[in-house]
Order: structure tokens, then C-alpha cells, then sequence
């Protein structure tokens, strides 16, 4: 399978006190990454029924693209800010579409 988009789940669990100051760490990821090359897809999703639960969505066109929002700075920065925050390092998956 050549030419397959990458999907990403990311999933963040914030300490109970700190669901606010996550949720705007998280927010701040977005619109720099909607921007990056490679990004198809790039949604932040708050669990209704626990507010502590975040998850993003993500669709990338390659590994490659994958890997360079990874590194790039804005992520290097919101995730050093993760400290304090979460209950554990974050989630993060990858996957191809199977159907």
C-alpha cells in the first residue's frame, strides 16, 4: 500500500485541576499546525463525559510531514509546557486506514 496517508491519535489526560490550563496548551498547537505542510487533518476533541480527557485527530500525508510538525518548534515548546499538567506522557498513535 504506497501513497497512504498517516492518522494520528493523540491522547492527553490532564491532572484534575488542570483541565483549563491544558486545554490552552492544546489549543495553541492548532492553527500552526493546520499550516504545516503535510497537515490533511488536525482536530483537538474534549471527552463530554471527562473533561480531563483530550484527544487529537490528525491525518498527514506521509510520515516525513509527520515527523517534521513533531520536531518543529511550536511542539517542542507546547509539550515542554506539559509538565505539571498530565497525569502521564501522552498517547500518541499511528495508523493506516484499512477501509
Amino acid at each position: 500500500m504506497t501513497n497512504q496517508t498517516i492518522r494520528v491519535v493523540a491522547h492527553f489526560i490532564a491532572l484534575p485541576n488542570k483541565v483549563e490550563q491544558l486545554k490552552a496548551v492544546l489549543l495553541e498547537f492548532i492553527d500552526p499546525t493546520r499550516q504545516e505542510a503535510g497537515a490533511i487533518k488536525y482536530e483537538l476533541l474534549q471527552n463530554q463525559s471527562d473533561p480531563t480527557d483530550f484527544t487529537f485527530v490528525e491525518e498527514w500525508t506521509c510520515d516525513q510531514t509527520l515527523n517534521t510538525h513533531l520536531n518543529s518548534p511550536h511542539i517542542q515548546a507546547g509539550v515542554a509546557k506539559l509538565e505539571g499538567l498530565v497525569t502521564a506522557a501522552p498517547d500518541v498513535r499511528r495508523y493506516h486506514l484499512l477501509a
